[in-house]
């Protein structure tokens, strides 16, 4: 397993770059978050990697951050979603709004990533939920969002409000409320509205 390279830069074009490693050029398929990170042409720079290997290719892809490689191998755990669809979630969104998405269940902040339809977003959230969310909230320093939130959001979303509605109510609610006030107090809030 090749975990990282660190080498001169010689060629960047998205979502690839090659990078030159005492002689040997490596070609990396990086998302957008990385590539708009990357220094000039002819400068030294440092990747996280992930090898794939498959019958017909071995494809290396790199990260600016190990948590994005974190994130990257999570993604690739969920059923139905390859590497390309992976690149694309981590090059729409960043790690921290990802994780985010994760923990507060949003179907829609996902499906506005190219390629990401309503059921794929539905699957990688529920696939997701205690793993994505639970491990990069703590490593990027985002509070976890009590156990509560996600029932609160289901049932205002199922009483017909919007996602982005019932996420603004939520997070004017106190923190630890329990799931039938927590409803309570979000519609008296969404009524005010």
């Amino acid at each position: 397993m090749i975990g990282r390279l660190t080498g001169i830069l010689v060629d960047k074009t998205p979502p690839q770059l090659t990078l030159d490693v005492q002689g040997v050029a490596y070609e990396v398929d990086v998302p957008m978050s990385t590539f708009y990170n990357l220094p000039q042409n002819g400068e030294r720079v440092t990747l996280y990697t992930h090898l794939v290997v498959r019958e017909d290719a071995h494809l290396l892809y790199g990260f600016g951050t190990e948590g994005e490689r974190r994130a990257f191998r999570q993604l690739l755990k969920v059923n139905g979603i390859g590497a390309k669809i992976a690149l694309s979630l981590l090059s729409g969104l960043s790690v921290t709004e990802l994780s985010q998405a994760v923990t507060l269940q949003e179907t829609a902040r996902l499906t506005r990533v190219p390629g990401i339809g309503k059921k794929t977003a539905e699957r990688l959230l529920l696939e997701l939920k205690d793993k994505l969310g639970a491990d990069l909230t703590q490593a990027v320093g985002i509070h976890r969002a009590q156990p509560a939130t996600s029932d609160i959001m289901h049932a205002l979303v199922a009483l017909g409000y919007s996602e982005r509605e019932a996420t603004s109510a939520i997070r004017e609610l106190p923190e630890g409320v329990g799931v039938a006030d927590g409803i309570k107090q979000a519609l008296k809030l969404l009524a005010k509205s």
